[in-house]
This record gives structure tokens, sequence and C-alpha cells, in this order.
């Protein structure tokens, strides 16, 4: 039995933030197993308990991911005064769980970013240590070479020392090219291709582990994960 407060609830089922609930409440708009809820901090079986808004069955879950397709012109961040971020593409529902990107993307890199509350997963997508494979497209000034690819696979030096992890380079038919990467190093990929004498047009990751980019998902878009999505993203490559 796992014994919670009705508001905590509520509010981690991202239905109403904790200064409504008591408002909800009182109004008799919340049942607890077909039975009309009376006081915010009465307990429930959170695993067993059937809690509904006005009817409607809330869910609860201790943890929550998402797939966003990120789009150009955002940063990956929680909050900012000034720029738009990817927390401001979900609704004020969602926000309130206090959500954030699973590292970053590129203000004009593009593509599959992870959205979660759940920060010992954050923490094993990033790590180099679990040796998740992140996947990009890219288009460069220039074709990359048989070289470049070598060059990848002993480890790039960038510009100002850094010594990168090995890699992978694949060259594309249509002249574009895949990177593969473990570690997320500042404009990493961007970086890399620089190195090589090949800048960097356009960015878009599309994978992480053995999770792809949901192509039904339009710039801006995002889904829940399934459990078998999730099992995907632990996937090295």
């Amino acid at each position: 039995m796992f014994l919670m407060r009705l508001d905590k609830y509520i509010s981690e089922c991202g239905a109403a933030s904790r200064r409504e609930i008591k408002l909800i409440v009182k109004s008799g708009r919340i049942s607890v197993d077909g039975i009309v809820a009376t006081a915010p901090e009465m307990k429930l079986d959170a695993e067993k308990a059937v809690v509904r808004l006005d009817g409607t069955i809330l869910k609860y879950e201790k943890y929550h991911y998402f797939m966003l397709n990120k789009p150009e012109g955002v940063l990956s961040a929680t909050d900012d005064g000034k720029q738009k971020t990817v927390l401001d593409l979900f609704p004020p529902e969602l926000r309130r769980l206090k959500l954030f990107p699973v590292g970053r993307l590129d203000k004009d890199t593009t593509g599959l970013l992870l959205i979660t509350d759940d920060g010992d997963f954050a923490h094993k997508v990033i790590s180099p240590k679990s040796g998740i494979v992140k996947t990009y497209h890219a288009v460069t000034e220039g074709t990359v070479t048989a070289e470049d690819t070598a060059a990848f696979e002993q480890g790039i030096v960038l510009a100002d020392g850094t010594k990168c992890l090995p890699a992978e380079l694949e060259i594309l038919p249509d002249g574009s090219c895949l990177v593969k990467v473990m570690e997320g190093k500042y404009h990493q990929v961007k970086r890399m291709l620089a190195a090589c004498g090949k800048p960097v047009k356009a960015l878009k990751r599309i994978k992480i582990g053995g999770l792809e980019l949901d192509k039904s998902l339009k710039a801006g878009e995002f889904s829940a994960l399934s459990q078998e999505q999730l099992c995907r993203v632990m996937m090295g490559k």
C-alpha cells in the first residue's frame, strides 16, 4: 500500500496547483472510490484508489516521460525571461509537473528531445558511462570523407584541445551524414564536424538509444512515452 495525501496525488497528476486543489475539493468536484472528498489532506492508496475530478479519472504516475520534436529557435531550458523554451510548448497542467529537458539541443538544432521529471532517468541518458548513443542527421558545407570517418573513430580533438570519445560518422548517399555520439559536450557535434573542415548548416537529432523520433510528430509537438519506448531509450544503439 502506497499512502499519499489527496492534494499531493492531484498535484502530481498535473490536474491543478496546490492552491487550486483546496477550492476544487471544497466545491465537491473530487471523489475517491465513489465518495465525494471533503479534505485535501485525506490519505489514500495511490496504487489502488480511483480518484475522479468532475467524473474524469485522474491517473497517478510517479514520473512522466515525453518525446518532443524540438523546433528551431527554442531553448532547451525550463524557463527564460526573454526567449521561448521547450517547456513553453507544453500546456499548464503538464508544466505543473516540474518537467525539464533531458540534456539539451542547441537553439537552432531540431529533433528528438526527451522531457521528464525523473532525475535518475535523465542522468542515465546523459552519462557517457551508460553507453547510450545519440544519433544526429547533419547537413554540412562540403561532403564528409572517409578520412573524416576515420578521425571520428579515433576521437576528434576540438579546436580548444578537448578530446572527444570515439564516435561514428556515416556518409549518406545525398552527401549529408549521420553522427553517433555517447557524450554531450557543448555544441559537440557541430564542433567535431567543424574540426574536420565541414561546418554544419543543419542539425537534427533523430534517435536516442533505440528510440527513434516519431515521424508523425510535427515540429513543436510531443507525445507521452510508452513503457516499450522507455526501454528503447536505454538500449545502447
